[in-house]
C-alpha cells in the first residue's frame, strides 16, 4: 500500500504515524529534495539546504515536527522552524525564504488524534506523485550521514508569521474598514494569525475558536461544524463569518443571517469580481466535478467558462497550472488564488471574499444571490464492486435519468479511490427529485454491482 495519500502521509499519531516513520521520512526526504541543483549551488558557496518546517497546534504535532527536524539536521539540512502557522502560510515561506523545499505537519480538517506529513517542493508548490514514489523508495535504501561540521542546524524562523501577515495583506484590493467580522479559527494554526491580520486589513473582529490545547482542534468548531459560528453571528449582529479547519488551507462563511455560504459560492463571487476588475485568467474558473450545478450556470451567465477537475485540490492545482488560470477551487472551501498562492489559502480567501463587501458596499447575501444553489443529493452505495462502475446497466440508468432532468439537473456516479462503495450524486431543481433520482440510482447500482 503506498505512504502517500492524495495529501501527503496521514495516520494516527503514534499509531501509524510514528516519530520513527516520521525521523525517517524526512531523511528520505533529504536523498530525493535535499541533492538538486539548488542545493549543490548552495553548497558550492559554502552553505547547506535549507528547508521550512512548520506544524498545528495538535499535541503531537511537537514530537513529530522535533522527529522531521532530527531527520532533516542529520542528513546535513539546514531545518527553520516556523512552530505553529497555517499550511499556506508554510508554502510561502518555502518560496519567500527561497527554501529546497518545505514540510508541514498536520492533519487538516481530521480530529486531533490523528496527523500527517506534508512536503512542498521547491517555490511552496505540492509534490508531483512520481517524486513521492521516489521518497517512498528511498525510505530503503542509504542515508546521508554527514559528520561534524557538515550536519545541519535547527533554527527558529523568529519573523515567520509576520511575513505571512504581510504579504497576505498587501494582496488586498481593498481595506475591510467598517466591518465586523467574527472568525472560527477551529482551535487550529489560524489560531494566532488570522486574527490579528483580520484587525490590520481594517475589520471589527470577534474571535471563537482560538484557544488550541493541543487536542480541541477542530472539535465542534471550524469549517467542517459551522452551527457555533451561525450562532456567534447572529449574536454579535456581525456583517460575517468566516472559518477555517485545523491547518487553514479552507474557509467557508455564513452571512449576517447565519446561513452557510459554500466554497463553491465564494468562487462564484471572487470570479465575477476578478472579471470585473480585469484579473480573471481567460475569465476561467477551475472547479471540480462535484461543484454545483448552479456555479455553472450562474459562471455561464457572467460569460465565465468552468473547468473541471477531478476531486482534491491537488487536481484543481494541475488543471489551474496546465491553463495559468489564476482561481479554482473546490466546494469544501479549498480556495486556490493562484496569483498570491501556490496552495489552497483560508486566510487569503476569508480576507478577499470580506474585501469584495467592502468594495461593493453589498452583504454577502446579496454578493452570494449571484448563485442559486441547486439541491444535491449523495447516496454512498457500500459492497459494491466499484470496478464494475461503467456497467452497461448501470450507465443506462444514468442516462435515462439525465434525460428526465434535461437542464435542470445533474448525474455523477464515480468508485471511492480508498473504499469499496460507489457515490452517487444527483442535482434537481427540488430535494424531493434530487431524493427520488439519487434513490433510484443507487438501487441499480446495488442490483448490478452487488458482490
Amino acid at each position: 500500500m503506498p505512504l502517500f495519500g492524495t495529501d501527503g502521509v496521514r495516520g494516527l499519531a503514534n499509531g501509524i504515524l510514528t516519530a520513527d516513520l516520521a525521523l525517517s521520512l524526512a531523511q528520505a526526504t533529504a536523498v530525493v529534495l535535499g541533492q538538486g541543483r539548488s542545493a549543490e549551488a548552495r553548497r558550492a558557496a559554502g552553505r547547506r539546504a535549507a528547508v521550512v518546517i512548520g506544524r498545528d497546534p495538535r499535541i503531537s504535532g511537537e514530537f513529530l515536527s522535533a522527529a522531521v527536524s532530527a531527520g532533516l539536521a542529520s542528513s546535513g539540512i539546514d531545518v527553520y522552524d516556523a512552530g505553529v502557522i497555517p499550511t499556506p502560510g508554510l508554502a510561502f515561506l518555502v518560496a519567500d525564504r527561497d527554501a529546497d523545499f518545505g514540510v508541514m505537519v498536520s492533519a487538516s480538517h481530521n480530529p486531533a488524534p490523528d496527523n500527517g506529513i506534508k512536503i512542498f517542493a521547491r517555490g511552496g508548490v505540492k509534490l508531483p506523485d512520481e517524486v513521492e514514489r521516489r521518497i517512498e523508495a528511498a525510505l530503503e535504501g542509504p542515508k546521508l550521514q554527514p559528520t561534524g561540521g557538515s550536519v545541519g542546524r535547527i533554527r527558529r524562523f523568529a519573523d515567520a508569521e509576520d511575513r505571512y501577515v504581510v504579504h497576505l495583506l498587501q494582496s488586498l484590493p481593498h481595506r475591510l474598514d467598517g466591518l465586523h467580522v467574527v472568525l472560527d479559527c477551529a482551535h487550529g494554526a489560524a489560531a494566532g494569525v488570522a486574527p490579528e491580520t483580520f484587525r490590520d486589513a481594517g475589520a471589527r473582529v470577534t474571535v471563537i475558536g482560538a484557544d488550541p490545547d493541543g487536542i480541541n482542534i477542530n472539535d465542534g468548531v471550524g469549517s467542517t461544524h459551522l452551527e457555533q459560528l451561525a450562532e456567534a453571528v447572529v449574536r454579535a449582529g456581525a456583517d460575517v463569518g468566516i472559518a477555517h479547519d485545523g491547518d487553514a488551507d479552507r474557509c467557508l462563511a455564513v452571512d449576517a443571517q447565519g446561513r452557510i455560504v459554500d466554497g463553491d459560492q465564494i468562487m462564484a463571487i471572487l470570479a465575477a469580481s476578478m472579471q470585473e476588475r480585469g484579473v480573471l485568467k481567460d475569465d476561467t474558473l477551475v472547479a471540480t466535478v462535484m461543484s454545483n450545478l448552479g456555479l455553472h450556470m450562474a459562471m455561464r451567465e457572467c460569460g465565465i467558462t468552468v473547468l473541471t477537475a477531478a476531486v482534491g485540490d491537488r487536481y484543481v492545482l494541475e488543471a489551474m497550472s496546465a491553463g495559468g488560470y489564476s482561481l479554482g477551487g473546490e466546494q469544501s472551501g479549498h480556495v486556490i488564488m493562484s496569483d498570491f498562492a501556490t496552495t489552497g489559502d483560508g486566510l487569503l480567501t476569508g480576507l478577499h471574499l470580506v474585501a469584495e463587501m467592502a468594495r461593493t458596499g453589498k452583504t454577502l447575501a446579496e454578493l452570494a444571490s449571484i448563485m442559486t444553489v441547486y439541491p444535491q443529493v449523495m447516496i454512498n452505495v457500500k459492497d459494491v464492486d466499484r470496478s464494475r462502475v461503467s456497467d452497461e446497466g448501470v450507465q443506462d440508468a444514468v442516462r435515462q435519468v439525465e434525460a428526465e432532468l434535461g437542464d435542470t439537473g445533474r448525474v455523477l456516479l464515480r468508485a471511492s479511490g480508498t473504499e469499496q462503495l460507489v457515490r452517487v450524486m444527483v442535482e434537481a431543481a427540488d430535494e424531493a427529485s434530487a431524493q427520488r433520482y439519487a434513490e433510484r440510482l443507487a438501487d441499480v447500482v446495488r442490483e448490478r454491482l452487488g458482490l
